[in-house]
C-alpha cells in the first residue's frame, strides 16, 4: 500500500508539471522548484543542525534552526570544535565543507566525523527523558512498596508487568528476570523514540538504520552469550534430521543465528521509515497541485496516517521485544524444557516428569 501511494505521487508529480501550463519561463522554474523527494528525503534523514520549522517563504522566511557541535578530526590537520551554524548555505569553515550532509575536507583529505548530529541530539534527549521518568517511577516503587501505585507510576506499571508476564515469563522462561532490565529497556526505547519522531520537528532516530543495527547486534550478543549446549546441540546435530542432511542443514541454521537480528533490524528501519514518508508525501501533495482544495483531503489522509503511527510506535517496539524474547528463550532452554514444550498431543507426558 504504502509502495502503491509513493508510485502515484511520482506520477501526479510528474503530470502536473507537464500539462500544467504556464506564462513565463519564471512561473515554471518556480513550480519545478519545489522537489518532494528532496524534501522527504531531507526530513527523514540525519543533519548537522536542527531544523524545527520556516516561518513565511523557504528562501526569505525565518528559519527555526538549533545549531549543533560540529566535532572533526583530520590526521595532521588535529581536532576541529565549532557550530554547524559556520557551514550553513554552502559556506566553507577550516577547509570543511557540508555536501549533502556529509562533512567534507576541500583538499580531500581524509575527515573523521564525531559531530553532535541531529539524530545524536535526540539519542540524548530521549535517553534523558528515559532517565527522568523511571528514576521517577523506581522512586515511586522505594516510597510505596507494594501498595497502590500513583501518578506516572500508575501508568507505566501495567505496561512492566505486561512485559514481564507476557513477552519475558512466556518466552524465556524461569530465567527471564535477568534478562527483565534488558528488555524493558529496548521496549521503552523504541516506545519513546517511535513517539518523538511523529512530533513536528523531531528527528527519525529509530527510522535510521545505524541506530536499528546497534540494538539488533545487542541482541544478537546476549543471545549468543547466554546460549548453553543445548543451543548449539540443535545447531550442529538438529534432533530429527538424518546425518546425511546434515551438512545441508548446518549452514542454514547457522546463517539462521545472524538472518534473525537482521531481520528485526529492517523491519523495525523500514517500518518507522515508511510511516514517515507516507505521512510527508500526502503533506508534498499540497505543493504540488498548488491548489487549496486538495489540503482538506490531504491533510485528513496525513492526519489519518498519524494516527495510525501511534499504534505503529507501541507495536513495533512491542515486535522487537516480543522476537527479541523468543531468540533469548532458545538460546537458554534447556533439554527437558524443549521436551515439555514439544510433548505430542497425544497425551504423552514430557519426559522429565517421569523422574517426579
Amino acid at each position: 500500500m504504502k509502495r502503491l501511494l509513493l508510485a502515484l505521487l511520482c506520477l501526479f508529480s510528474f503530470s502536473v508539471y507537464a500539462n500544467e501550463p504556464t506564462s513565463t519561463q519564471e512561473e515554471a522554474t518556480d513550480k519545478e522548484a519545489f522537489s518532494p523527494g528532496d524534501m522527504i528525503l531531507h526530513h527523514i534523514g540525519d543533519a548537522h543542525e536542527w531544523h524545527f520549522a520556516t516561518l513565511g517563504d523557504e528562501e526569505h522566511g525565518t528559519h527555526l534552526t538549533l545549531p549543533l557541535p560540529v566535532i572533526a578530526f583530520r590526521p595532521g590537520k588535529g581536532l576541529s570544535v565549532f557550530s554547524s551554524s559556520q557551514l550553513a548555505e554552502g559556506k566553507t569553515y577550516e577547509g570543511l565543507k557540508l555536501e549533502h550532509e556529509h562533512l567534507v575536507s576541500e583538499d580531500g583529505s581524509k575527515v573523521y566525523d564525531f559531530s553532535i548530529t541531529k539524530n545524536v541530539a535526540s539519542l540524548m534527549l530521549s535517553a534523558a527523558l528515559l532517565l527522568l521518568v523511571f528514576t521517577s517511577v523506581a522512586r515511586g516503587y522505594a516510597k510505596r512498596g507494594s501498595g497502590a501505585p500513583k501518578g506516572i507510576q500508575s501508568f507505566f506499571e501495567p505496561i512492566i508487568v505486561f512485559v514481564r508476564d507476557e513477552v519475558a515469563k512466556k518466552s524465556i522462561g524461569p530465567k527471564y528476570e535477568r534478562y527483565m532490565p534488558y528488555l524493558l529497556t529496548v521496549f521503552f526505547f523504541i516506545w519513546f523514540n517511535n513517539l518523538l519522531g511523529l512530533v513536528p520537528g523531531g528527528a527519525n532516530l529509530t527510522g535510521n538504520i545505524a541506530v536499528t543495527l546497534t540494538l539488533a547486534v545487542l541482541t544478537l550478543l546476549i543471545t549468543l552469550f547466554s546460549s548453553n549446549k543445548n543451543y548449539w546441540h540443535h545447531i550442529f546435530a538438529t534432533p530429527g534430521v538424518p546425518k546425511a542432511l546434515l551438512p545441508i542443514m548446518i549452514p542454514v541454521e547457522i546463517i539462521g543465528i545472524f538472518v534473525k537480528p537482521f531481520s528485526l533490524m529492517v523491519r523495525l528501519f523500514a517500518n518507522i521509515t515508511a510511516g514517515h514518508i507516507v505521512i510527508l508525501s500526502f503533506i508534498s501533495l499540497i505543493f504540488i497541485f498548488r491548489n487549496i482544495g486538495v489540503a482538506p483531503v490531504t491533510l485528513a489522509f496525513g492526519l489519518f496516517i498519524n494516527m495510525l503511527e501511534l499504534l505503529v510506535a507501541i507495536l513495533q517496539a512491542y515486535i522487537f521485544t516480543l522476537l527479541t524474547a523468543m531468540y533469548i528463550g532458545g538460546a537458554v532452554e534447556e533439554h527437558h524444557d524443549a521436551d515439555y514444550q514439544m510433548g505430542g498431543g497425544d497425551g504423552a507426558e514430557p519426559a522429565h516428569a517421569h523422574a517426579h
